[in-house]
């Protein structure tokens, strides 16, 4: 059995503000050991659970902020940027290597709703994201892409609010909650010895539903609010993207994977045209 971590780091244990995700602070140099100890609690609970391999894709801003040396060995890590499906690269291997189920480790709320360090893609730029006219965060089109696969989702970890849209997105999946969230920036947070041992009882009892399904390839259409009227002017400018409104575009694509392809090319363009302070 393999299974795919998909590891961010704004819903790891003890996470709560900028600093502790940026890299090159103090803050984050010590969140990185507590983010890699939710990603290795997660590895021992799959393999006890029956996983034989377990691709831990470092998900998070730079993708290089889980320590490698601190990773449990059973584990392999895919780590920089630039991956074609990012956040989910490696969901679509076939043949040997096909994966049997994903896990969502230290997920966060979508963009415009309630949650610790809660976004979509880009930190403070857009307000919210639409799949098939329903809001999606990063959980949920992350789920869709694993579902066109044939792909369960296993397990997903982060604070309770990010627990709960994945009740929406993927109602079968296991969560575990590291932290209450009290605000954007605070959270009643559970220690890491706790978090280990729910993190990994959950893994191991999350791979009962392990196994590829049948994938369904079909057209999606994804919506984009930005929180002003340049972004949108830029991320326009993508061919097959279409000016809704003023801070509001929106795509159609033949399958989830071109859809993904295509979000990230429209969040690109839209980090890029952000300008200092006056975003």
């Amino acid at each position: 059995m393999r299974v795919l971590v998909s590891a961010d780091m704004e819903g790891a244990t003890g996470v709560t503000w900028t600093d502790d995700c940026v890299p090159g602070t103090e803050p984050w140099q010590r969140m990185r050991r507590l983010f890699a100890g939710d990603v290795n609690a997660a590895v021992a609970g799959l393999v006890r659970g029956g996983a034989t391999d377990v691709l831990v894709n470092e998900a998070h801003s730079a993708q290089r902020n889980l320590l490698l040396e601190e990773l449990d060995e059973r584990a392999r890590m895919l780590t920089g940027r630039h991956k074609p499906l990012s956040m989910m690269q490696g969901i679509d291997a076939s043949g040997e290597s096909a994966v049997d189920g994903v896990v969502f480790l230290g997920y966060h709320a979508g963009a415009g709703q309630q949650g610790v360090l809660a976004h979509t893609y880009l930190e403070n730029s857009i307000t919210g994201v639409w799949l098939d006219g329903e809001p999606a965060g990063e959980g949920g089109l992350n789920a869709a892409l694993a579902a066109e696969h044939g792909v369960p989702v296993l397990l997903v970890t982060g604070d309770d609010r990010a627990c709960a849209e994945a009740g929406r997105y993927a109602p079968e999946a296991t969560t575990v909650a590291v932290k209450e969230c009290v605000s954007r920036y605070a959270a009643i947070c559970l220690p890491p010895a706790r978090t280990a041992s729910m993190i990994s009882e959950a893994a191991q009892a999350a791979m009962t539903r392990a196994g590829r399904r049948e994938g369904a390839v079909g057209p999606h259409r994804i919506e984009v609010e930005f929180d002003a009227a340049h972004l949108a002017d830029a991320a326009a400018v993508v061919p097959t993207v279409e000016q809704l409104d003023v801070r509001r575009v929106g795509f159609d694509a033949p399958s989830m994977t071109a859809a993904m392809q295509a979000f990230k090319i429209v969040t690109a363009i839209a980090g890029g045209a952000v300008q200092g302070i006056y975003g």
